[in-house]
C-alpha cells in the first residue's frame, strides 16, 4: 500500500465504533478517545510478504483438496488502488469464507449446517503490475449468528490486505448483488453512508465469467480518500 495507508481515513465512509444494533460494537468500542503512537522506521517497512508466500493452489478454492467443492463456483476478481487511482501492486490480499452451506471451516462454527470436505474457505495472492487480482471459490451460504433474534448475515467474503507492514493491514467483506438480508444485517447498516455501503457490493461482470465453469464478480478496492471502501477498524 501507499503512505496514503497511514492517514485517517474518512470518517463518514467508514463504519462507527460503535453502532448499537451490532452488539459486539458495545462490548469492545473504545470508551475514551484514542491515543496516536508514531510509528517507527521498523513499523513502516516490515515484515512484508511476497512471492514466497503464494503458492499452488491458493488462489484457487475449488482446487485445494482431493475433490471439487459442492457449491456455485464464482470467479471474483478486482484491483486495489490508492485514492488517486494509482495501482497498488505486490499487495498480498487473503479471503476467507463460509462454504456454500453457510459454515466455516472452524471449530468454533456450529451452525447446523454440513461441513464441505473439499472446501476450506481460505486464500491469497498478490496483486500484479497493475494491483489486479483473481480468486475462484464457491458462492458461500448465508448463515445464522446470535446477535439478535432470527439474525442472518448476508453472503460474503472476508478480506485482508497487507501493504508494506503488519501496521497497514486492511481487513473487509464483500457482499453480492441483491442480497434480501442487506436491510437486516447491522454490520452492513453500520456504515452510514449510503454510497459507502454500496463500495461493498460487487458487480456482476461478465467479462470474468467463464463460459460453463464459473459467474464473474468485479470487487475493487480503494485504500483511502472519499471513495474508500469502508474497512474493519
Amino acid at each position: 500500500m501507499s503512505d496514503s495507508g497511514y492517514r485517517k481515513p474518512d470518517p463518514v465512509s467508514q463504519p462507527d465504533y460503535l453502532y448499537e444494533p451490532y452488539r459486539a460494537t458495545v462490548r469492545r468500542a473504545p470508551r475514551q478517545p484514542l491515543v496516536l503512537h508514531p510509528e517507527t522506521l521498523s513499523e513502516r517497512t516490515g515484515p512484508v510478504f511476497g512471492p514466497a508466500d503464494v503458492s499452488g493452489n491458493c488462489g484457487d478454492l475449488t482446487r485445494q483438496h482431493s475433490g471439487e467443492p459442492l457449491g456455485e463456483r464464482i470467479i471474483v476478481t478486482g484491483r486495489v488502488v490508492d485514492d488517486r487511482g494509482r495501482s497498488v501492486p505486490k499487495t498480498l490480499i487473503e479471503i476467507w469464507q463460509a462454504n456454500a452451506a453457510g459454515r466455516y471451516f472452524h471449530n468454533k462454527d456450529d451452525h447446523r449446517a454440513p461441513l464441505d470436505p473439499n472446501f476450506t474457505g481460505g486464500g491469497r495472492v498478490l496483486t500484479d503490475a497493475n494491483g489486479c487480482y483473481r480468486f475462484v471459490t464457491v458462492k458461500p451460504g448465508a448463515y445464522p449468528w446470535h446477535n439478535h433474534d432470527n439474525a442472518w448475515r448476508p453472503a460474503h467474503i472476508h478480506f485482508s490486505l497487507f501493504g508494506p507492514a503488519f501496521a497497514t493491514r486492511l481487513i473487509t467483506q464483500m457482499y453480492f448483488p441483491g442480497d434480501p438480508l442487506f436491510a437486516f444485517d447491522p454490520i452492513f447498516q453500520s456504515i452510514r453512508d449510503e454510497n459507502a455501503r454500496q463500495r461493498l457490493i460487487a458487480r456482476f461482470d461478465l467479462g470474468a465469467t467463464e463460459a460453463e465453469w464459473a459467474l464473474g464478480y468485479r470487487f475493487d478496492i480503494v485504500l483511502r480518500g472519499r471513495d474508500a471502501t469502508p474497512f474493519e477498524d
